[in-house]
């Protein structure tokens, strides 16, 4: 699946694909057996800058990120909508990467040192803090309930993948030679999948966080850097989104 723009994030809801690409007000459709390109395109009108995509089967809602808001609309792409706006507690909110979980969906953004946790009503449930210094990029729940979490920690100048309960304590990290990691993807045993960006490769960690192995390299990523991933659970598949383009790969199938 091709784009001309940057490619910003990739879902699966069913059996479409839905692409956001950088400065497009528009969420395009794909065909997920056959790749090609579903018309029409779903318009959201006033969204300019698309950061991120995900889908929800239980609501069977698609949602964007932009730097102002969260855009939720239908699958079909009726009733769409600002969804997210300012959370109650009045503080910082600019979206940047999302995810959903059985019941909420899971937010990070440019304020420092938390995820932000939203009911299917758009209610902002709770914030989880992190340590200091610690800038989430992107998370999303593991099988346990807790959260699995690749971020930066500025004291120590590296990037991390942690795990942290709902209350914000940390059970345990990798600390390898990341570099600028993107996003993150689980799958039901708890298995990691981690984006290294800036190494071009999708690493493998186990449940405990422990490195597998590189499971797709740069030559199968055509040397092109891996910066969203969504992960289908039915099917094992991974869907993989480059600079303007989705890799499919087969990988696990629990």
């Amino acid at each position: 699946m091709y784009c001309a723009e940057r490619l910003m994030g990739v879902t699966q809801l069913d059996d479409v694909v839905y692409v956001v690409c950088d400065k497009c007000s528009a969420v395009r459709k794909y065909s997920a057996t056959t790749h090609e390109r579903l018309m029409p395109d779903i318009d959201v009108p006033g969204l300019r800058d698309p950061k991120d995509i995900t889908a929800c089967e239980q609501t069977s809602c698609v949602y964007v990120a932009s730097s102002e808001c969260v855009w939720r609309m239908s699958s079909e792409g009726r009733d769409v909508a600002r969804w997210l706006t300012t959370p109650q507690s009045g503080r910082q909110f600019s979206p940047h990467t999302l995810s959903v979980t059985a019941s909420r969906l899971l937010v990070t953004s440019y304020a420092p040192n938390e995820l932000m946790l939203f009911d299917r009503d758009g209610v902002e449930m709770r914030r989880v803090g992190l340590p200091e210094g610690n800038a989430p990029y992107h998370g999303v729940e593991s099988p346990t309930g807790a959260f699995v979490v690749v971020h930066s920690d500025t004291q120590l100048k590296q990037w991390q993948v942690s795990e942290v309960t709902t209350d914000g304590r940390v059970l345990r990290q990798f600390s390898g030679s990341l570099s600028w990691p993107d996003h993150i993807a689980v799958d039901s045993l708890g298995n990691v999948f981690v984006a290294d960006t800036g190494n071009r490769q999708i690493l493998l960690l186990d449940a405990q966080l422990v490195v597998c192995r590189v499971i797709i390299d740069e030559h199968l990523l055509n040397k092109q850097e891996p910066r969203r991933l969504c992960y289908l659970k039915h099917s094992g598949q991974l869907l993989v989104g480059l600079g303007n383009s989705i890799a499919v790969f087969e990988v696990l199938h629990q």
